[in-house]
């Protein structure tokens, strides 16, 4: 059982039958620790029904930039707390939640399961439905687990899905071009997230079909 302070929550994305996403890069040096390499900065948060369509799928990503050469020794921090937010009612207040902390090489989610506070201070539910999967070492095939209730899980490493030319907006911004090229060039290729993926199943949200969702990291 942990108490754990907010440190950043990115903007509220709606999820009715389509791909839903908010990114964000390098955070301010309060929220990113001086960089983009701190564990509780988040670069990506998608929802979006799964392959089964019974099924909604939650990614969420932190710690954005990762160097290839630096990508073998970078993990998920155990004093972060990943925090998935569901609010079913529309009223923008979270109905239900998923908590997930790494511990000794395996991530812990525990839910979802329904909200009773809206602190800025969580307590980890370990009386929840939990889901433990290991954490995909670096080069390795992905890992994932399914419990009992359909719930499926994955941790580790994937590339940065977040594609940017950044050159080139320099350039529109300076006034030396009017769009963008096709193919523009990614500045973000080669880099890597940590990304943490869960799919549950409809039933264990409930609601009225469209539901709003949004990812917090709380630290100790």
């Amino acid at each position: 059982m942990k108490k754990m302070k907010i440190l950043l929550g990115v903007a509220v994305i709606t999820v009715a039958g389509f791909l839903m996403v908010a990114a964000d890069h390098i955070d301010a040096p309060a929220v990113s620790g001086g960089g983009a390499s701190s564990s509780t900065d988040i670069t990506d948060f998608y929802a979006f029904r799964a392959e089964n369509t019974d099924n909604i799928a939650f990614v969420a990503n932190v710690r954005g930039l990762i160097s290839p050469s630096a990508s073998s020794s970078v993990d998920f921090d155990e004093n972060v707390l990943i925090e998935i937010n569901i609010d079913t009612n529309g009223d923008a207040i979270q109905d239900m939640v998923m908590q997930a902390i790494p511990r000794d090489g395996k991530m812990y989610v525990f839910g979802p399961f329904a909200s009773t506070s809206t602190d800025l201070n969580s307590t980890i539910n370990t009386d929840a439905v939990i889901t433990v999967v290991d954490i995909t070492p670096y080069g390795s095939n992905a890992i994932s687990a399914t419990n009992a209730s359909g719930i499926t899980a994955f941790a580790g490493l994937r590339d940065d899905p977040f594609y940017f030319d950044f050159a080139q907006y320099s350039e529109i911004i300076a006034g030396n071009a009017t769009s963008f090229n096709d193919p523009g060039t990614d500045l973000f290729a080669g880099t890597n997230v940590l990304s943490l993926v869960v799919e549950v199943p409809k039933s264990l949200i409930g609601g009225t079909g469209t539901i709003n969702t949004w990812v917090e990291t709380k630290s100790k």
